[in-house]
């Protein structure tokens, strides 16, 4: 007979309180745990730093940037270093981005700051092109038809008497300024 071996509750490794990770108890901002998310995704796609896809404007410039996108780095074997940088450009761009290739290469390797890339293969493809900001939506003064009535009127559903009466106190000094507000620094 042949003796087997099973495992008890007492032998299996649990992990103590000593080796638990301490808990930060705190909310993160998202854009502290976004290259975090984004690291594996860049990673596979021969990425080390996500930042040559982010600032890629402001490695190779406006002119080029509006026309390429990095598309992967790959590596020989083991290394890190004189890799092949995938672009992606558009139409007949190609023929220009073949020609500054060289130029390229150097400032993505001044990027890194050791000679990551050797050279450049070009794909011709579309690049998502960077949606302009929009600026915020200006403040504008209320018009002068809803000053003193409405704007008292609309005050009233206000519950806690105090807030309206201050809001009420508001909309009067409001109401009664005219123009842009003037700084007066006492030096006339």
């Amino acid at each position: 007979m042949t003796e087997r071996k099973t495992r008890t509750p007492s032998t299996r490794r649990t992990r103590s309180a000593e080796e638990a990770p301490p808990r930060q108890n705190r909310a993160r901002a998202v854009a502290d745990m976004v290259p975090d998310v984004g690291r594996a995704s860049f990673r596979r796609f021969g990425f080390v730093q996500s930042a040559v896809v982010s600032r890629w404007g402001e490695i190779v410039g406006p002119r080029y940037a509006g026309v390429s996108a990095p598309e992967s780095i790959r590596f020989p074997q083991g290394k890190r270093a004189e890799g092949v940088l995938t672009l992606t450009v558009e139409g007949a761009h190609a023929a220009m981005m073949q020609h500054v290739a060289p130029e390229i290469v150097e400032r993505v390797n001044r990027f890194f700051g050791y000679p990551a890339v050797a050279r450049v293969a070009i794909r011709q493809g579309i690049t998502a092109r960077p949606q302009p900001r929009r600026a915020p939506p200006s403040l504008k003064p209320l018009p002068a038809d809803l000053m003193p009535v409405e704007l008292g009127d609309s005050l009233r559903t206000i519950a806690d008497p105090e807030l309206r009466a201050v809001l009420e106190s508001l909309a009067d000094a409001i109401t009664a300024t005219k123009g842009p507000p003037v700084i007066d620094d006492g030096n006339k």
